[in-house]
């Protein structure tokens, strides 16, 4: 089960594929937002699939695949949480999960033009397996109590601009990762049930060459392990964004040139589709 949100940006009908059949479900919900996170979506979505009570999107292979939810209250990103990606960047692995965050403006539906600034010269791709909450999130006990609180896993790209992020930080990171449309989210949703997150390939390209190629058993902080540590210090609310990280293979590390006009960026996690976007650098 795949949860869309599909049609022109701000006008999206959600919708659940299952297979090569495509569900409207807008009579079930006005779109997959926090108020249908919050009150069970996945479960009811489950259930009118069984009773057979939706009815196929028509025209629905024929409209752009927006980001599959939207209005998240936070997006969470753990940062250096591959080891391979540690070393790559010639840091000791964390002790503690390293946070910042994205503003749900980042948003961006998966096959979206990268949009770039003139003196956006360092910006960076990051293939990421996202954890979209489900139920809220406070001091939970232990990371096996944790993944109760998974609405389901989205393919996300936190595209970072690294000039901001590192040379005029200010000493975080948040500033370089906020540009509008840095977090292309999708194509879809997967229940959380349907997907095992301790193994899973991910892979990016760019103008069609491997750049990242690693598996989520890198992860220094398991998907668990996040939400119950950051849940000691904040609360996740229904519908919020965790990014996990990203493995080894990004420009950052020298071996591979930031992104420029024109250039074609690729990204797929294992069981949950992938991701196509043009570079446009903007006057």
């Amino acid at each position: 089960m795949e949860l869309q949100r599909l049609g022109p940006i701000g006008q999206e009908i959600p919708a659940v594929r299952v297979d090569d059949v495509c569900f409207d479900l807008r009579p079930l919900t006005a779109d997959i937002d926090p108020k249908f996170f919050a009150a069970g979506g996945v479960e009811q979505v489950t259930a009118a699939l069984e009773a057979g009570e939706l009815t196929p999107l028509d025209g629905a292979d024929d409209l752009r695949i927006g980001a599959p939810l939207t209005r998240p209250s936070s997006i969470v990103c753990v940062g250096m949480n591959y080891a391979e990606h540690a070393a790559e960047a010639r840091a000791a692995p964390p002790e503690r999960p390293v946070i910042f965050f994205k503003m749900p403006s980042t948003i961006a539906g998966p096959t979206d033009p990268i949009e770039l600034p003139p003196e956006a010269a360092k910006a960076d791709w990051e293939v990421e397996l996202g954890v979209v909450i489900g139920t809220r999130a406070y001091r939970v006990a232990s990371a096996e109590d944790a993944i109760d609180h998974v609405a389901g896993f989205v393919l996300a790209n936190d595209l970072s601009e690294r000039r901001l992020q590192i040379e005029e930080s200010g000493g975080q990171w948040s500033k370089g990762k906020n540009l509008p449309g840095f977090t292309p989210l999708g194509p879809s949703i997967r229940p959380a049930a349907e997907v095992d997150s301790r193994s899973l390939r991910l892979r990016s390209w760019v103008n069609g060459e491997v750049r990242q190629d690693s598996s989520t058993s890198d992860l220094i902080f398991s998907v668990g392990e996040i939400i119950h540590q950051l849940s000691q210090a904040m609360a996740f609310e229904p519908g919020d964004v965790i990014l996990t990280g990203t493995p080894q293979g990004v420009a950052l590390s020298g071996r591979f040139p930031y992104l420029a006009d024109g250039d074609v960026v690729e990204i797929e996690v294992e069981g949950l589709g992938r991701q196509r976007q043009v570079v446009t650098v903007t006057q």
